[in-house]
C-alpha cells in the first residue's frame, strides 16, 4: 500500500493482541496473598497492569518483607504461563487486524512487548498470529531498560530497519504509551474497557494521538491517518 501513512506498525502484547491481564494478575494475586499482601484480583490489576512483575520487586518486597528472588520469579511465572496456556484468548478483532496489516506493509509489523519472551511467544501461538511476526517480536527483558523508557519500540523499528518517528505504536497502557512517544512514534491507544487497561483519559495525557475501542477499526484507522490528533 504505497500510501499508507506508516512504514510500519509496532504492536504491544498484553491487553492490545491477546486478553492475558485478568490471569496473569490473578495468579499474581494468589502468590502476593501467599506472601500476605491480600488485594482484590482488581486492585492487583490497577497497580501491575502494564509493568513488568520483576521491575516491581522493590513494592513488593516493601509490602511483604519477602526478598523476591530468581526462584520466586521463575515459579511465578511457571505458575502464568500455565495458566495462560489454559485459558488465553485473543483480544476481539486481533488476529484479523494483524493479518490486514501485515498484508498491507509487506509484513512490516512487530511485537514490542515489556513481557519475557517466552510469554510473548506462548500467547502469540494461542492467539494463531505467531507466523505474522517471525523474527520481529522484542521483549523488554532483553533491552537495556524497559517500558516506559523507549528501548524496546527503538528495537523493534530498528529491527524493521525502519525510523521510529515512520512507525504507529499501538498500546493499551500509560507506560506503554509514554515508551511510545519517547521513541518519537505515532501512539494510538487501545482502550475497550478501563479494567485492565488505562483510561482513554490517561492514555491521551500519556500522549496517544487517538483512543479506539474496537481493534477491528484499526488497520482502517491507521491506513486513513493523516496526522491530526483526536
Amino acid at each position: 500500500m504505497s500510501d499508507f501513512p506508516f512504514d510500519a506498525v509496532l504492536f504491544d502484547c498484553d491487553g492490545v493482541l491477546v486478553d492475558s491481564e485478568p490471569i496473569t494478575n490473578r495468579v499474581l494475586n494468589e502468590m502476593l496473598g501467599e506472601l500476605g499482601w491480600h488485594l482484590s484480583v482488581e486492585e492487583t490489576m490497577r497497580i501491575f497492569v502494564g509493568k513488568a512483575v520483576r521491575d516491581e520487586r522493590a513494592l513488593i518486597e516493601a509490602r511483604t518483607g519477602f526478598a523476591i528472588t530468581a526462584d520466586w520469579l521463575a515459579q511465578f511465572r511457571a505458575r502464568r504461563n500455565a495458566a495462560l496456556d489454559l485459558e488465553l484468548v485473543a483480544i476481539p478483532g486481533a488476529p484479523s487486524a494483524v493479518r490486514a496489516l501485515h498484508a498491507a506493509l509487506d509484513a512490516r509489523i512487530a511485537v514490542a512487548s515489556g513481557a519475557d519472551r517466552i510469554k510473548v511467544e506462548l500467547q502469540l501461538v494461542k492467539a494463531g498470529i505467531l507466523d505474522c511476526f517471525d523474527q520481529r517480536i522484542f521483549s523488554g527483558h532483553e533491552t537495556p531498560r524497559n517500558k516506559p523508557f523507549p528501548d524496546v519500540y527503538l528495537a523493534a523499528a530498528a529491527g524493521l530497519g525502519v525510523d521510529a518517528r515512520r512507525c504507529a505504536v499501538i498500546d493499551d497502557t500509560v507506560t506503554g504509551v509514554t515508551a511510545g512517544v519517547a521513541a518519537g512514534a505515532t501512539v494510538f491507544g487501545y482502550c475497550p474497557v478501563e479494567l485492565g487497561h488505562s483510561s482513554a483519559t490517561a492514555l491521551h495525557g500519556a500522549g496517544a494521538v487517538y483512543v479506539f475501542r474496537d481493534m477491528a477499526e484499526l488497520p482502517a484507522l491507521l491506513a486513513d491517518w493523516r496526522g491530526v490528533a483526536q
